[in-house]
């Protein structure tokens, strides 16, 4: 990586980062800064970060409403030659990238290396050739040639979560660039510290100053300045429904297009004919990032005949899991994110135990890494009431929930009782009972005998509070552009 001079720099995991906004090409500096420290040892402080206010979040959607014009005008080829570049980069980078985003975030090194920072780079790529391979709709009705023309919509507010931070950034940013917007990105406040290095890569990559800004800070305090400006376009949001409401209030009063992802309290449903000890496997694996994955299945739903052979084998495969520190391949459970997080979730089992739910497995943070230390036991609950507060909640940590059913209608009835709807899975031997289980479940994504199979192409998002809108595709390349209706005439000559 060859970083962009300027600005104040650190080094994490031996990768020089820069704590400073990127604004217009340039890195630029607050006065006052936050900490930003490390989930495996919480001890590190790995940087203090730029804070942004007000002024740099007009200083920001400046650049990117000056910016606009020339970028909307370069058209989808000229966009996706640079979007390119910055994929190719990313690909070349990925060890450093890695290497910033363990420390920062503490998702695993060996899935950072392997998997998710390759999805940044395909992101990039995607959209650029999506958006370069556009046909308008072309028809004739009532005498008029038709055409559907997509139109860069303008400057673009993106903020997202701490979870991912690198790919979940470029999965909102890549189709913005792509559809010929400008893009200011927040990231969380938790791990900034890889979106910071996605500036230094896009600027290698020749992205002209202005039309890709990121802007470091409190989402209270500068996001909630970002997203209020009336000169937006365009707003993606990812996180809790708590913020997208406050975020909805801004969106509304400027009429702006919004969408938000905003997690969810997936259904896993295991039917008697279902391969056992493949739905066992999958379902232990739920766990993976202590939980931290909106699409998860944390709602185990199982049919009542095969509930002691499903539990037999959810803990055999649960057993195997290890905690400990993200850099070691061994390691399949790493900590959380924040000591206030993993008091969160230890309230939600507190609170279950107390209210006379069953504790199956787990249920206390871990010993690992003293008393600072950020793992939590993987802890199964089986709940008194289909209306227990772990059961209606989203968690977001390592703890599932186990539920039994009798036939395929309680197992929709159950499935469908919460306000999320973002994703379900579903195991079953039978391709009738799949077809009936995938058109019943209100979710924005089913999986059957499968999970986390994406296509870049498919529409993303959620029912209910789980979100508005769709990401992914085309679907992603509409919302950020308008859409144009042009009609002529048949027969206009000269």
């Amino acid at each position: 990586m060859s970083p962009f001079t300027g600005g104040t720099r650190v080094e994490v995991g031996g990768v020089s980062v820069s704590t400073d906004h990127y604004i217009g090409g340039r890195r630029v500096s607050s006065p006052f800064t936050f900490e930003d420290r490390s989930p495996l040892d919480w001890s590190v402080k790995l940087a203090d970060v730029s804070r942004g206010d007000d002024s740099i979040a007009d200083l920001a959607i400046t650049a990117a409403v000056e910016a606009f014009p020339a970028w909307a005008a370069l058209g989808p080829s000229g966009r996706a030659e640079i979007m390119h570049r910055l994929a190719d980069l990313i690909d070349a980078n990925i060890p450093s990238l890695a290497a910033v985003e363990c420390l920062d975030m503490a998702m695993l090194e060996e899935s950072l290396r392997l998997r998710v920072l390759a999805r940044g780079a395909r992101n990039f790529r995607a959209y650029a050739d999506l958006a370069a391979g556009y046909e308008e709709r072309v028809w004739s009705s009532n005498g008029t040639a038709n055409r559907v023309i997509r139109m860069p919509a303008g400057p673009t507010v993106v903020i997202t979560p701490w979870n991912a931070p690198f790919m979940l950034s470029t999965w909102k940013c890549a189709p913005a660039l792509a559809a010929g917007n400008t893009v200011v990105l927040k990231p969380a406040e938790w791990s900034p510290l890889s979106c910071s290095l996605l500036a230094d890569l896009a600027h290698e990559a020749g992205m002209p100053p202005g039309v890709f800004n990121v802007v470091q800070g409190i989402g209270e305090e500068v996001g909630a300045a970002l997203v209020r400006d009336p000169r937006l376009k365009r707003i993606s949001f990812t996180g809790s429904p708590a913020t997208a409401r406050h975020i909805g209030v801004a969106a509304a009063t400027n009429i702006v297009p919004f969408t938000a992802e905003l997690g969810g309290k997936g259904p896993f449903v295991v039917f008697a004919d279902a391969d056992l000890p493949a739905a066992a496997k999958k379902a232990a694996g739920q766990y993976d990032d202590s939980g931290q994955v909106c699409l998860a299945g944390t709602r185990l739903l199982v049919e009542a005949s095969v509930r002691d052979e499903f539990l037999r084998l959810f803990d055999e495969f649960a057993d195997q899991h290890v905690l400990g520190d993200s850099h070691d391949p061994a390691t399949t459970i790493s900590p959380m994110i924040h000591p206030d997080h993993v008091a969160n979730v230890a309230g939600f089992v507190d609170r279950a135990r107390a209210a006379g739910d069953t504790i199956l497995r787990g249920g206390q943070p871990s010993p690992l890494g003293g008393d600072d230390g950020l793992w939590y036991e993987p802890t199964l609950i089986e709940p008194a009431s289909n209306d227990s507060e772990v059961v209606q909640r989203e968690i977001f940590g390592p703890v599932l929930t186990f539920q039994t059913f009798t036939d395929e209608a309680d197992a929709v009835r159950l499935a469908n009782s919460t306000e999320y709807g973002l994703s379900a899975i579903v195991y079953t031997g039978s391709q009738e009972r799949a077809e009936r289980m995938g058109r019943a479940i209100r979710a924005g994504t089913i999986w059957t005998n499968c999970f986390l199979v994406r296509d870049l192409t498919a529409p993303f998002g959620g029912c209910g509070i789980s979100g508005i809108g769709r990401e992914g595709g085309d679907y992603a390349l509409d919302f950020y552009s308008d859409l144009k209706m042009f009609q002529v005439l048949e027969g206009t000559t000269g």
